[in-house]
């Protein structure tokens, strides 16, 4: 595993979207197309900005998929992940391809059957992720399935997950923050060729430390990531305040 320490947000953003950008460049040359994933919330703001800043990136050639969704959310809410990654995103991008957004309004089971049979046609290049202050991956709050083949799953969202959500403004009180979402499993996530995790902030400092240093559990959902062949981690100094001295020390 890669690690980058920033002095900032802003800084971490500019190196994450400057390498998803390259990485992005180097799977259409190689394939003719590119497969990604994108996350959403306040710890990809400066990542996506970034990105959209890169040039020559043939976009009609990109097919995005993204991570989760609040089951019963509706896409106008401010806190719809659809919303944010059509203002953030998809508007900016005219020409991409397709874009695979997840409805939570329906049937969630079907949805779930409907975005596995399109993921499993492709394969992901680039995966871009955060961590939850509670260390989940996507929406795999602790204790995460580590063990399901299935591309996206209905999980119910913890206590410290929808805390999280209301601290970070997207809900006027916990009471409003769904129970469940539908959020692609830790095992489709690991298949990405390449993941960029990307983690600002203080609060994020104590999960970023059982990610990078607590042996690899379901209860440190994020921890897996120790294990991808190709995961680079971009922290600011605040995330990164809790790790070992050592650690800090070899990062470059």
């Amino acid at each position: 595993m890669k690690i980058q320490i920033s002095k900032n947000p802003g800084e971490l953003g500019n190196k994450a979207g400057h390498d998803t950008a390259q990485l992005i460049r180097e799977a259409i040359d190689t394939n003719g197309n590119a497969n990604i994933i994108l996350a959403t919330g306040t710890s990809q703001f400066e990542t996506l900005k970034q990105l959209l800043s890169e040039k020559e990136i043939d976009w009609s050639k990109v097919i995005m998929f993204h991570l989760d969704e609040y089951i019963g959310l509706p896409v106008t809410h401010p806190a719809s992940f659809r919303k944010y990654l059509k203002e953030r995103f998809i508007e900016f991008v005219p020409s991409l391809k397709a874009a695979y957004l997840i409805n939570g309004e329906g049937d969630a089971a079907a949805e779930c059957k409907r975005l596995n049979g399109i993921i499993a046609r492709h394969p992901i290049d680039v995966a871009l992720v955060g961590i939850g202050e509670n260390g989940h991956l996507a929406f795999n709050d602790p204790p995460a399935d580590f063990d399901t083949e299935e591309p996206y799953i209905v999980v119910n969202l913890d206590e410290a997950c929808r805390k999280q959500q209301l601290g970070e403004g997207w809900f006027p009180t916990l009471q409003d923050v769904p129970a469940q979402a539908i959020s692609m499993s830790i095992r489709q996530i690991m298949k990405s060729k390449h993941i960029l995790c990307s983690v600002p902030d203080k609060r994020k400092a104590m999960a970023v430390k059982n990610t990078l240093e607590h042996p690899v559990s379901n209860l440190y959902p994020a921890s897996i990531l120790q294990t991808h062949s190709d995961c680079r981690m971009y922290l600011d100094m605040q995330s990164a305040e809790l790790l070992s001295k050592n650690r800090s020390a070899s990062v470059q």
